[in-house]
């Protein structure tokens, strides 16, 4: 089911994001006068089509279900075809270069207008997200020897504000591309007689924000997790591990084996490490503290041995929602799509310098993967999902590869300074260049999301 409901997320957010692309070369070629002969949703053979409008334009659905095109009518792909004064003012390359620009560059714009449409309504809206509140690190990693331990609330980052979770993963992602160091603000709880909050800087170096591979578990690596809420009992399963010992819905595990728990999450960990070997409890029921031993059984996952009591923990997080103004929320928006375009660009660049791995690539399986899991989560997170892969297949499309929109707009460019147009003969070249060079950044990117699923 899971599989079946990952396709079907992906397929609409790809047809949808492909259909956009080509309505914006499409829109802008029929603003500018020039016919239209087809609009492909996939490429390859056509396996359906109507014809429609004073054109007879033709709208098909092709075999291959990544990717689409716009055919215009283009003497280049029949040089012996005989036009008519009519068609032939409405032929592609007898438009001025500024309008070529203009139709090439309106698939990639009609992406980016797209996503802050999205994020413009998700922030009108309000987008309900985890606090940006921390959960208590390993001793070993950055974040504790900066001074986290546990429950502080992350308010700003050099400055910064930080409204939730994933702004506070973007803002470090982007000082990770871009080698600054992090000064976060936390909020304490103060513990003293005074209570309140009191509050304190910590300091991330450049040389712990890496770039090796931002597409996984990023944060955790620099030992900055999310708060969980304290570990209470759900459901106590009949004959298992927790019943023996006799614990109860509603229990709270404050100690095991003398030591505090932080979360249930930890809980879930002392659990597995501890396969047929007593556990100390340490619980509180209606207000009063009452102790427990439980053994868990063991069982064999993988080969390995671990613990299980089959009682369910109830996990929760601390949620903010985050809403805005209209005005606000535009150009919340518009700054969002900017900024995560100027991202990928720099992301890019560090890649084939060399400064970033080419695990950082990404391909269609993970993009799959993603688009299944966003869609399991809630409405509200998969646009937040689709606004992202419209601003990426914008980027993308701008790159100045041959065969891409960018490719063409870069001959555009020289023709405009040059004052002719690019050799059919260095066209050719160009295109078959691309080609290759899109084939091997696929085949990469494929590699890479097989790694993924297998590590």
């Amino acid at each position: 089911m899971n599989l079946l409901q990952t396709l079907l997320a992906f397929m609409v957010a790809l047809g949808s994001l492909v259909i956009i692309h080509e309505l914006g070369h499409y829109s802008i070629a029929r603003l500018c006068g020039v016919k239209v002969l087809r609009f492909s949703v996939g490429m390859g053979k056509v396996i359906y089509s109507r014809k429609f409008g004073p054109d007879q334009t033709e709208w098909a659905i092709s075999i291959l279900p990544l990717g689409g095109y716009v055919k215009m009518l283009d003497k280049r792909e029949q040089p012996d075809l005989q036009l008519s004064d009519a068609d032939l003012k409405r032929e592609f390359t007898n438009q001025s270069v500024w309008r070529r620009i203009a139709i090439v560059a309106a698939g990639p714009a009609a992406n980016f207008l797209l996503a802050i449409l999205i994020f413009s309504g998700l922030y009108w809206y309000g987008v309900p997200e985890p606090a940006a509140r921390l959960r208590a690190p390993a001793e070993q990693t950055v974040a504790f020897q900066a001074g986290v331990r546990g429950g502080e609330l992350v308010t700003a980052i050099n400055g910064k504000a930080v409204q939730g979770w994933s702004d506070l993963r973007w803002q470090l992602v982007q000082l990770s591309v871009e080698k600054t160091t992090a000064k976060i603000d936390l909020e304490r709880a103060n513990d003293g007689p005074a209570g309140g909050n009191r509050m304190s800087t910590i300091t991330i170096p450049s040389t712990a924000l890496g770039t090796d591979d931002l597409e996984g578990d990023f944060l955790g690596k620099l030992g900055l997790g999310l708060a969980r809420s304290k570990t209470t009992l759900g459901r106590v399963e009949a004959g298992g591990a927790g019943q023996q010992a006799g614990l109860q819905s509603g229990d709270r595990i404050l100690t095991v084996n003398g030591n505090v728990v932080a979360d249930g999450d930890a809980f879930v960990n002392l659990v597995r490490a501890s396969p047929a070997t007593a556990l100390n409890l340490t619980l509180l029921r209606a207000g009063q503290e009452v102790a427990a031993i439980v053994t868990p059984a063991s069982i064999v996952r993988e080969g390995k041995s671990i613990g299980q009591i089959k009682v369910e923990i109830a996990s929760g997080v601390e949620m903010v929602t985050l809403r805005a103004a209209p005005v606000q929320a535009v150009s919340q928006a518009v700054v969002r799509t900017w900024d995560s375009s100027i991202l990928q660009l720099k992301m890019l660049g560090k890649v084939i310098t060399g400064e970033a791995s080419i695990k950082n690539i990404s391909g269609p399986i993970t993009i799959a993967d993603y688009a299944g899991q966003t869609a399991r989560i809630g409405l509200v997170t998969y646009l937040g999902f689709i606004a992202a892969i419209s601003i990426g297949l914008g980027v993308m499309n701008l790159l100045p590869i041959p065969v891409l929109d960018g490719g063409l707009l870069m001959y555009y460019s020289l023709e405009v300074l040059t004052g002719r147009p690019v050799s059919e003969r260095v066209g050719q070249l160009g295109q078959r260049l691309g080609i290759g060079l899109l084939m091997t950044l696929m085949m990469v990117a494929v590699f890479n999301d097989i790694v993924r699923l297998v590590t």
